[in-house]
């Protein structure tokens, strides 16, 4: 009953004075505070494990009598768990210090640098990367990303949508996804805050990508590509895509050191889905490539370099603006080099689907499921590519089909 008595008062708290040694004024529970010269501080002690233990809570008066109180209680009810305050303190700071550390734009720098840039084609690297810059860091960049939760994520799609841009926001939520499941992965997560959004953004619509995919009109767009007079990068990287009709950024992001003259085939080290691809060359596009050669194989690692910065790939403006110029606006893209080439290559040349499919740098497997390497039926890759040259010449010059034997 006397220490109940005895409990400090804010007032004794606040008057308390020491005649040049250490004062120790008891508050009950452990909590002491100690007065030394003009300074006042909390003290804890306690026993665990049997040996008696101090934990320091504060200065006063930042730490006032009622909040000294607090903690000293919160410290017994640790106890009563079997847990050593102190200790869990240190892995409190430990755990702070870790989440400083581990902000959402670092971790997505590791992943990025570690993970995902390794693993995908550059172009497409960077269109991720370009989708957490604009959409994610300006609210999460230095949040730890251990203390993201959904409805942050859930406010940044919810504008995205607000602009109209549906299909976007599905993107930037699988982006997130990637970066947290990396940092479950390491430690630095405990769940993807994206997977309680599943289902959440109505479904986007899949939009195909405009196409020319007749005979005629296919003659007429390689008649105007050989009459644009634009830009020099534009116009050749158009003269080659029918040729190889790979994705737009493998075009742009094409680089010498890629390219075998001696094989005349474009070794592509990774396509979008992280594979390597062969490209067999035919005459009319080792033509191409050598007429382009000695223009900017001496200033730029690229084929295609951008007219402002050499040391960076042809802008995808560039060829979008191209494609207005000539009249095509709306109508194509340079994605549809692909369409066009898997409706004729299979429509008119007959040419198997599996044949197709591996030149377009899809997976492809075989009957037991396992996927085609890049060198599978090369030959008959390398036959169809000119095949296929020599048909976009007959329709270019002559209008007419080319029969294939």
């Amino acid at each position: 009953m006397s220490r109940q008595l005895n409990k400090l008062t804010a007032s004794q708290v606040k008057n308390a004075k020491c005649d040049g040694k250490i004062r120790k004024l008891a508050d009950g529970g452990g909590l002491t505070l100690v007065v030394k010269g003009d300074a006042k501080y909390w003290w804890l002690r306690y026993r665990f494990g049997g040996n008696e233990r101090t934990l320091s809570l504060g200065s006063y008066p930042e730490v006032g009598l009622a909040d000294a109180r607090e903690e000293r209680d919160s410290a017994k009810k640790l106890l009563a768990q079997g847990i050593d305050p102190s200790a869990n303190r240190q892995l409190q700071t430990e755990q702070r210090k870790e989440d400083s550390e581990n902000t959402f734009s670092v971790v997505a720098k590791e992943w990025y640098n570690k993970k995902h840039a390794p693993e995908v084609s550059e172009s497409h690297a960077v269109r991720s990367w370009r989708k957490l810059e604009l959409y994610t860091f300006p609210s999460l960049s230095t949040r730890p990303i251990n203390e993201i939760q959904p409805p942050e994520i859930r406010e940044i799609l919810d504008k995205i949508v607000k602009r109209g841009h549906l299909e976007t926001a599905h993107r930037v939520k699988n982006v997130v996804s990637l970066v947290f499941r990396y940092a479950v992965a390491t430690h630095k997560a405990k769940f993807d805050v994206t997977r309680d959004l599943t289902g959440y953004l109505p479904s986007a619509k899949v939009k195909h990508q405009p196409s020319l995919t007749t005979p005629s009109e296919v003659a007429k767009l390689l008649k105007d590509i050989d009459a644009y007079q634009g830009m020099f990068a534009a116009s050749r990287a158009f003269k080659l895509s029918p040729l190889v009709f790979t994705r737009p950024g493998d075009i742009r992001y094409m680089q010498w050191n890629h390219i075998n003259f001696e094989r005349a085939q474009w070794e592509i080290p990774k396509t979008k889905n992280g594979l390597p691809l062969i490209v067999p060359l035919s005459t009319q596009a080792l033509e191409v490539l050598e007429g382009i050669q000695p223009i900017t194989q001496h200033r730029s690692a690229y084929v295609f370099p951008n007219a402002r910065d050499a040391k960076r790939p042809m802008s995808n403006a560039a060829i979008k603006a191209a494609l207005d110029r000539m009249g095509y606006g709306g109508r194509f893209t340079a994605h549809g080099f692909r369409a066009m080439a898997r409706t004729l290559l299979q429509e008119e040349l007959h040419y198997p689907v599996h044949l197709i499919e591996m030149q377009l740098g899809h997976r492809v497997a075989d009957m037991h499921g396992r996927a085609y390497n890049r060198t599978e039926f090369l030959t008959e890759r390398r036959e169809m590519m000119q095949t296929w040259a020599d048909y976009l010449d007959n329709l270019k010059y002559h209008g007419q089909e080319f029969i294939h034997q």
